[in-house]
């Protein structure tokens, strides 16, 4: 674990930041290649992933917030400390207000939905596979108390300070589960997109591949204040089982209602 990638004086690089970004620029780099295979405006797609990311940010802390609402509701002036502003939040709460950003401006510019969709869901994968290495070497976003082989113990105080992470406690990688998880979901994306595919069925599969694996990585992942409001389940849990749903529906069901058109060519070069 190595919060902080460079360190000069009281002023340093977090790492977290650091591969956040550059998970964010191969995301992007991956997605203005897709988009010429797909024969979209790169320029639009670059575009859109800057307001996504944006839209992205706070749509995380905003669930960040509601999922340990009773903690901030307590402590109202943690809104704005220097933990929360570092936290990177929760993902899927970053994805919702991404896609309501995304439907905003694809209208506006008259662009194909689901079809560009397709083009960032392999990207989105990738940036947020990289994203996670962040979040292990910032020490956020842990995972409950493990007594496994693969246990990791941090021991840096910096993460403790920052983001109250655990010290000398061997707890669950559960970053490395979502990293892990995500390169694997970003791999089979790509290679899907590269046959011929029904708009809508990448970005579907994504929805449903992620939202399945965040669903069970929740369980081995630390909570600090439980919510009674969320019974059983964390809000990332509910969140992750709509939108599986609603991936199983772009990828499975809405295609066979809509017939055997495809798009996508997996014959182009990109």
């Amino acid at each position: 674990m190595h919060p902080k990638l460079i360190s000069i004086g009281d002023f340093f690089i977090p790492t977290y930041g650091f591969l956040v970004m550059l998970g964010f620029v191969a995301g992007l780099w991956l997605a203005s290649r897709l988009a010429r295979r797909s024969e979209l405006d790169a320029d639009a797609v670059v575009n859109l992933a800057v307001y996504c990311a944006l839209a992205g940010i706070v749509g995380a802390k905003l669930l960040l917030i509601a999922e340990d609402f009773s903690y901030y509701s307590r402590n109202p002036g943690e809104l704005f400390s220097f933990s929360t502003l570092q936290a990177g939040g929760i993902f899927h709460g970053g994805l919702i207000a991404a896609l309501v950003v995304a439907f905003v401006y694809l209208r506006s510019k008259r662009l194909p939905a689901l079809k560009t969709a397709d083009v960032f869901a392999p990207g989105v994968a990738l940036g947020h596979a990289i994203g996670r290495l962040g979040c292990f070497s910032a020490g956020c976003c842990w995972g409950a108390e493990c007594h496994r082989a693969w246990a990791v113990t941090f021991t840096n105080p910096d993460a403790n300070r920052m983001f109250g992470t655990p010290l000398n406690t061997p707890l669950h990688p559960t970053q490395l589960y979502e990293a892990g998880a995500e390169a694997l979901i970003a791999l089979l994306l790509l290679r899907r997109f590269l046959r011929p595919h029904q708009p809508g069925t990448i970005l579907g599969l994504y929805l449903l591949l992620y939202s399945s694996a965040r669903f069970l990585v929740e369980f081995v992942r630390a909570h600090q204040t439980p919510n009674p409001f969320h019974g059983p389940l964390s809000a990332a849990q509910w969140v992750a089982a709509a939108l599986a749903v609603l991936g199983f529906w772009l990828w499975w069901i809405r295609p066979r209602r809509a017939g055997t058109h495809t798009e996508g060519g997996g014959s182009r070069p990109a």
